[in-house]
């Protein structure tokens, strides 16, 4: 089946949206990202260039990570941080009940704290973090929901801090990729989970890096990337709006 990728499909919903979704497959899902992002997101690039760099002598980093899903990326962060030293405070998450059960199951001594809440309930608590960081989380909102993460996310940000949400830049080679890249996967490594059809969703949900950079307010910054990616990125320089 085709479809039209001129513009964001925002009528499809992810299978594992669905609050009745099978959890066994839910499960398998939340346990296959790992694979997913560490191919697609570049988490090493993230590490070595955002967090690592931000290091503090004086207090442990503190890293939230919202929309954090099945916890792959704090639990890849919390490592790199421990194997260089570096005190941390790691923050996965997550409004979906079911995916802060099966991420703090799946901890095994990374140390990464879960907490199921909204954004704007950290925030209204006074509290900050060094990095605030999202992954294959901006499709999922509506206007209103992307313009409260935003304002919440610079609500969140200590002095000097960074907010770097990353997402897929929708595109028809994206899509074609990502199709031809799962298939051979979808009846071994991915079988019985949403990954490849909620990926393609996904595709088709995502904004273009044009689209992105004319609805986010000012003092946001939108860069393209490399494979079929987006960040949205600001970095606090005492001079907000």
């Amino acid at each position: 089946m085709r479809h039209d990728l001129s513009a964001r499909d925002v009528a499809a919903i992810e299978l594992m949206d669905d609050p009745h979704a099978d959890e066994r497959m839910l499960a398998r899902t939340y346990g296959r990202f790992g694979f997913v992002n560490a191919v697609v997101s570049r988490p090493g690039l993230l590490y070595r260039r955002d967090i690592r760099p931000r290091a503090r002598p004086d207090r442990p980093l503190r890293i939230l990570d919202v929309g954090a899903g099945g916890g792959d990326l704090c639990r890849l962060i919390a490592g790199r941080l421990r194997h260089d030293g570096i005190a941390a405070e790691v923050t996965a998450l997550d409004a979906d009940e079911r995916a802060i059960r099966w991420a703090s199951a799946q901890d095994r001594g990374a140390g990464v704290r879960y907490r199921r809440a909204l954004t704007a309930e950290l925030a209204e608590a006074g509290e900050t973090f060094d990095v605030v960081l999202s992954n294959h989380v901006l499709h999922h909102l509506d206007a209103a929901e992307l313009q409260t993460v935003l304002d919440d996310s610079l609500r969140l940000i200590d002095e000097g801090g960074l907010v770097s949400h990353h997402d897929i830049a929708r595109s028809r080679t994206a899509y074609a990729l990502f199709a031809a890249a799962t298939w051979p996967l979808s009846r071994s490594l991915l079988a019985d989970s949403f990954i490849r059809v909620d990926g393609l969703i996904s595709v088709r949900r995502s904004y273009t890096v044009a689209e992105l950079a004319a609805v986010v307010p000012s003092g946001w910054t939108v860069r393209g990337g490399v494979p079929s990616r987006l960040e949205l990125r600001w970095e606090d320089t005492g001079a907000r709006s």
